[in-house]
């Protein structure tokens, strides 16, 4: 973020010599935070933010912005609910913590495995809960194993999924997820075991392919990989219905129902990482059928299960899976799981939120404000720099290149993302910085004054940051 309020200059001890607040000094000297880049976090330090309220959240200055990045895809109710702090609190005074393993559970985790039940689609009726997006999808992993072994196939023990993906940052899911920002020789990736085909993505097709070709080409890819892979030997395929961090890439039409069947086929678990797009982020409980029309084999659920009020995660799965694993061996068990798995009070803040959801026709909602922040934000497809826009419901994203005719990318040092972000931030507006990418996921009780808001303020950093561009190649020309 920037700080040029507090970028002065660096004493010997890492700290800017102008005295910045405790917060920051502490945060600065003490913290290492996810995903940080070290060169600018010594330089900068953090954007600290104080409060928020709603889609609003204000810094330690003062200074207020509409969070157009959702904290990360997950504030989706909004910030500083009452009644949320209100439930929290109840359960802490009743029941702070109880473990659920082996054969102990407790009121919050039994009522909240049932409503994911009646939310979800198809035969998904169990559930494994975890602490959030990272371990459901490791969860998912181990589980694939399991029931492939209990199956009696304990050859299928490899998995499929897309390059340019992200599903966490634990090992087994920083290796299924593959996008070039997050891999590194610096670290170790499983590399036997877990395999990657195309992204779908629309706006970079092969050889100016339309939807429908692509799609096909796609699905023959999948297919090929199966083929050299040998079908017998892969248990599971993941994959998010929307991808998020690739830069909000929406597939053609028909892929997801083509790699749904080719996996039905041959029994491969089809797991839809709906981390990021359950509980409202595309205007549906789930996405993986209301929006995509496939009903998959687990469903990996976080961040908008509690609104980001409290960590909790959830691998939703189907009866045909439990039945697999379940039965048979008298002495099998499921060894696996996480202290804080069904937390009590984090199952409580889930419940709460999805009764504010329900009651508040938050899904409704978040169709008819995402389809009009979707038209809203194609005005800016006119900009010189803007590539591409793209999305759905609440989930969208500006790509920016070099060139708008070849899609020429920009190259790395340019850091244009980080310079509209900067920029943007100037101006009042959070959004997140992929590269080229300009990635919004607003919380679902955005109003359509502060849709325009975040459209004309990003298409004014655009602007601002393609002025800039053009003095420089003036000044080195």
């Amino acid at each position: 973020m920037d700080q040029q309020n507090r970028q002065d200059a660096v004493d010997g001890e890492g700290c800017p010599r102008r005295a910045p607040s405790d917060a920051w000094r502490f945060d600065h000297r003490h913290s290492l935070h996810p995903f940080a880049h070290f060169e600018s976090f010594n330089k900068d330090g953090s954007l600290i933010i104080a409060s928020g309220s709603g889609c609003r959240v204000t810094d330690e200055d003062g200074r207020e912005f509409i969070d157009a990045v959702g904290g990360l895809w997950c504030t989706n109710i909004g910030l500083g609910r009452d009644e949320m702090a209100d439930a929290i609190a109840e359960q802490v005074r009743r029941l702070a913590y109880s473990p659920i393993f082996g054969d102990m559970s407790h009121p919050p985790s039994a009522m909240l495995a049932r409503k994911l039940a009646e939310l979800a689609p198809g035969d998904l009726n169990r559930t494994h809960f975890v602490t959030g997006g990272s371990t459901a999808i490791d969860t998912a992993f181990r589980l694939i194993h399991f029931y492939q072994i209990c199956q009696g196939k304990p050859s299928k023990i490899n998995v499929i999924a897309r390059h340019q993906s992200y599903h966490g940052s634990t090992y087994a899911s920083i290796s299924i997820g593959k996008r070039k920002g997050d891999r590194s020789p610096m670290f170790q990736y499983i590399q036997d075991t877990i395999h990657h085909v195309s992204a779908p993505d629309i706006y970079r097709a092969p050889d100016g392919m339309d939807e429908a070709a692509y799609c096909d080409f796609l699905i023959n890819e999948f297919e090929a990989a199966l083929e050299r892979l040998g079908p017998e030997n892969v248990g599971g395929f993941f994959a998010e219905p929307v991808m998020g961090t690739a830069g909000v890439l929406v597939p053609p039409k028909g892929y997801l129902p083509g790699i749904r069947e080719i996996c039905r086929r041959h029994d491969i678990l089809y797991v839809s990482d709906e981390v990021v797009t359950a509980f409202g982020r595309l205007g549906h409980w789930f996405a993986s059928e209301d929006v995509f029309g496939i009903v998959p084999d687990i469903i990996c659920t976080a961040k908008g299960l509690s609104s980001g009020y409290l960590p909790i995660g959830a691998v939703i799965y189907s009866d045909r899976i439990h039945e697999a694993v379940a039965d048979g061996d008298p002495e099998r068990t499921f060894l696996h799981g996480f202290t804080y798995a069904g937390h009590p009070v984090c199952c409580a803040a889930a419940l709460k939120n999805i009764e504010i959801m329900e009651r508040e026709g938050l899904m409704e909602h978040a169709r008819e404000v995402g389809e009009y922040f979707g038209k809203k934000l194609r005005d800016l497809a006119s900009l010189p720099l803007v590539g591409d826009v793209r999305g759905h419901g609440l989930m969208r994203c500006v790509e920016c290149v070099a060139d708008r005719r070849t899609k020429e990318p920009f190259p790395d040092e340019i850091q244009i993302g980080k310079r509209i972000a900067d920029a943007a931030e100037k101006l009042g507006l959070l959004v997140r910085p992929l590269g080229s990418l300009s990635i919004m996921s607003p919380p679902l009780v955005i109003e359509r004054d502060e849709i325009d808001f975040v459209v004309g303020t990003l298409g004014a950093a655009i602007e601002r940051v393609d002025k800039e561009l053009q003095a420089e190649r003036k000044n080195t020309g």
